[in-house]
């Protein structure tokens, strides 16, 4: 029997970036990793800060243990991994359950990476450049925005949790307003010009990387300043400058994320089609000893769901009950043999668009 080979042309705008995705991950070392529909509830109760949104679906199997639909794949990776010494470098495409902004549960498809262990400054780079080129697969219009929260976090170390909190939902809404009126309530004027610097400091990564010297120049934002322009050059030595921007309003739940965070952008898609970053104190907390973590999702149910193509299919072969069978399979084989894309019917009106008509009622041929 003739094996159907699969005709990209029905195939939707999200599926060809699955398919695209999963093999951009395989060339550079990366197993697929595949998970249970649902998890045990805890892991979600304890972890709920990190989850996008609170909602979460649960049911209790025969045994009376409450399990979830998984709302984020990380966690189950992470908990999964726990045992293991070598590093994990997995990807996967997954289903995850969470609320929309109506209220509603919906079904989200992700394509993500993760790469967790010991985290070298190239498996930084390696992640953030998968990323790049997950972007590039996706749209020839994209930019990725990317972050590094060692500056933030060494302005605002040792204070108050509502202080932090307080500052980091400022320089998340770019509000340098905000952030003076926070310092001076709490009387920590000296740090009001190092944050309003990070409210403004957006733009390429040439014009700010340049800048970050002179207004950063503390020892204690040494370490943030040189991850993030030696990440930079080799992502300039990879061709993709061009395609980076800086922006510290990328702030993330610093009680899980640190180090190099980003987000990605297509023309045509208001929301971030592509987040990621690293999570070095997550995964110490679920896996129970030093580990590091840095990956990113690309979320295809965003994608719009249209094929590219404009017709249904190219034709209709329209019959009757006269006509015989064994000319209703020759003609609709002949076509497709064309490579041509065949809709039967039996009379009847034709919904959809299409090239062409092959009428054969009466037992005519074609």
């Amino acid at each position: 029997m003739e094996k159907i080979k699969v005709d990209e042309k029905i195939l939707q705008i999200e599926e060809k970036a699955v398919y695209s995705l999963r093999a951009l991950y395989s060339k550079y070392g990366y197993l697929p990793y595949k998970m249970s529909k649902f998890e045990e509830y805890d892991l979600y109760v304890s972890n709920k800060d990190f989850l996008l949104g609170d909602g979460v679906i649960t049911f209790n199997d025969d045994g009376g243990k409450l399990l979830a639909l998984k709302p984020d794949v990380t966690l189950s990776i992470l908990k999964n991994s726990a045992k293991e010494k070598q590093n994990k470098k997995v990807y996967y495409n997954e289903t995850v359950y969470r609320k929309s902004n109506e209220g509603n549960f919906r079904e989200i498809m992700q394509v993500g990476v993760e790469n967790i262990g010991v985290v070298s400054p190239y498996d930084v780079f390696e992640i953030v450049l998968l990323a790049i080129k997950s972007l590039d697969e996706i749209s020839s219009d994209y930019v990725l925005e990317i972050s590094h929260l060692g500056l933030i976090g060494s302005i605002i170390d040792g204070e108050s949790e509502e202080f932090k909190r307080e500052v980091v939902d400022a320089v998340s809404s770019k509000s340098a307003h905000a952030l003076c009126e926070i310092c001076a309530r709490n009387g920590k004027k000296e740090k009001l010009a190092p944050l309003v610097a990070l409210v403004n400091a957006f733009g390429s990564g040439d014009e700010i990387l340049s800048c970050l010297d002179e207004i950063y120049s503390a020892p204690k934002y040494s370490v943030a300043v040189s991850e993030l322009k030696k990440l930079y050059k080799l992502i300039e030595k990879a061709g993709y400058g061009k395609r980076v921007s800086v922006d510290f309003s990328l702030t993330g739940n610093m009680k899980y994320y640190n180090g190099i965070v980003f987000n990605g952008f297509i023309k045509g898609v208001s929301e971030r089609v592509l987040s990621g970053g690293q999570y070095d104190f997550l995964a110490k907390k679920i896996r129970g000893k030093e580990s590091g973590a840095i990956g990113f999702a690309v979320y295809t149910d965003l994608l719009g769901g249209k094929t590219e193509k404009t017709l249904d299919f190219d034709t209709v072969v329209l019959y009757d009950e006269s006509t015989n069978e064994i000319i209703i399979f020759e003609t609709i084989n002949k076509l497709i043999s064309q490579g041509k894309t065949v809709r039967a019917v039996m009379d009847g009106q034709v919904n959809g668009r299409f090239n062409e008509i092959v009428d054969i009622r009466g037992g005519g041929k074609c």
